[in-house]
């Protein structure tokens, strides 16, 4: 028989991973709707056209298409085969594919807002916890099923909003304790510098290159930007762009110098200005790209500043993503925080709590079916106070109890027999310290309900 596998870039999640992963969420969700964010949800696949062009070149490459129903039928091999051979040459073909699986959240959120814009009391605040999946190579904290977790803000332009997500970004990190740094730029900067350097048309091949920096090196972005066809001249301007350095208000300055004839730099410039006024905190970092082409204004990037694992959070605005879908004119801003990544910083630098393993709380030994019988109506009562308690599935010897008991991490064992029962009296036992109390009953649902 063969082994049973799983595709390559995918995971379970046991329940010591899952209840992390929850904490994890929780967390987040909790900090969503105090800023009065609302949850939304979407369907795992979309049409195809809704997601291609979207994401840019790199992304679309990344998009897992599915096969469309029915290619079995003898009827449509002669259809299949052309579909397949337009594939081939790089063609989508809608003989073969018309639906793919989201490859983020931000697009199926745009579409929602294009379909449901009249019936949205706006600006519409909401947070999307699903995931996503994308064909890329697997490694470490980078997979191809993976959760994003999202916060965005539609039909409003204001900077408001900008500084709010910077702010649900620093409080969440706080609450995880996972020293980050918030990082910003503006894609006006870099449609600016595009501008200097022959024109808007060259912003799709700066960013894309600039994207890659911390991954390749200077060197090689200057060689991926001549080789995308930028003469060494405007290659020349990128590279003094990327070695700006100092204080936020240093780069500003000198942003300032360099964009004082270009509008859209200068209005970058002054959006950056308002943010950092009031979340100074952010980092100004110049060569922040984020290669998706539906970004309009300010951009974002977390990373985690004490460990190898890449960027764990990003978003920025994106004035006209709805456009696309036909509904022009709704501004919309977003933040992205990345789970799986972040769980792995979490566990790499061990900052979950130690009670976030523990499930059931106590545990009712099983002696016999009248001394498992009393214990399953105080397991009841217990479960009726939301304190979570079971009975050991059959009568066994203690040893047999106690490791079940630690394997499952639960903290309280609960011993009646037959002289117990007599009394209605139970042995409490601490499985932390090994301490043991008998109490009544009464005492015992007590003990666990005023905790």
């Amino acid at each position: 028989m063969t082994r049973p596998t799983l595709p390559q870039g995918t995971r379970d999640f046991g329940p010591e991973t899952v209840r992390k992963r929850k904490y994890i969420l929780d967390t987040i969700r909790r900090i969503f709707e105090l800023y009065g964010y609302q949850p939304l949800e979407t369907p795992a696949m979309e049409n195809l056209d809704t997601l291609m062009g979207k994401y840019g070149e790199e992304g679309d490459k990344l998009i897992f298409k599915i096969l469309n129903n029915g290619l079995g039928d003898p009827k449509n091999v002669d259809k299949s085969r052309k579909a397949f051979e337009n594939v081939l040459t790089g063609k989508n073909d809608p003989n073969l594919t018309e639906r793919a699986l989201r490859y983020d959240l931000t697009i199926p959120f745009a579409r929602y807002v294009a379909m449901n814009h009249n019936q949205l009391a706006l600006p519409f605040k909401r947070y999307q916890i699903q995931p996503v999946w994308r064909a890329d190579r697997p490694q470490k904290g980078r997979y191809r099923e993976f959760y994003q977790c999202d916060a965005d803000v539609v039909g409003s332009s204001s900077l408001i909003n900008e500084v709010e997500l910077a702010s649900i970004y620093q409080t969440a990190f706080q609450r995880l304790r996972i020293p980050v740094e918030i990082k910003i730029n503006h894609r006006k900067i870099l449609a600016a510098l595009a501008e200097i350097c022959g024109g808007a048309d060259k912003l799709t091949d700066i960013t894309v290159a600039i994207d890659k920096l911390d991954k390749i090196g200077m060197e090689k972005v200057r060689a991926e930007l001549i080789d995308r066809g930028l003469n060494d001249t405007q290659v020349a301007s990128i590279s003094t762009y990327l070695s700006i350095s100092g204080s936020n208000i240093d780069k500003l300055a000198t942003l300032q110098n360099i964009f004082a004839a270009t509008p859209s730099g200068l209005s970058g410039i002054r959006d950056l200005e308002s943010i950092l006024q009031q979340v100074p905190f952010l980092s100004l970092d110049l060569t922040l790209a984020r290669g998706l082409n539906y970004y309009t204004g300010a951009i974002f990037e977390v990373k985690a500043t004490e460990t190898s694992i890449g960027s764990i959070g990003g978003g920025g605005r994106y004035d006209d993503l709805t456009g696309t879908f036909g509904v022009p004119g709704i501004p919309g801003v977003g933040i992205s925080f990345g789970v799986d990544r972040i769980y792995d910083v979490m566990e790499e630098a061990r900052l979950f709590p130690e009670d976030v393993q523990t499930g059931t709380k106590v545990l009712f030994f099983n002696l016999g079916e009248a001394e498992s019988n009393a214990a399953f109506q105080l397991v009841q009562q217990l479960r009726a106070a939301d304190i979570p308690a079971e009975v050991y599935h059959e009568s066994a010897k203690f040893d047999k109890q106690f490791k079940y008991a630690e394997r499952k991490g639960i903290p309280f064992a609960v011993i009646i027999g037959s002289t117990e029962l007599t009394t209605k009296t139970a042995k409490l036992k601490d499985l932390r310290d090994g301490r043991q109390t008998e109490l009544s009953f009464e005492e015992l649902i007590l003990t666990f309900t005023h905790k």
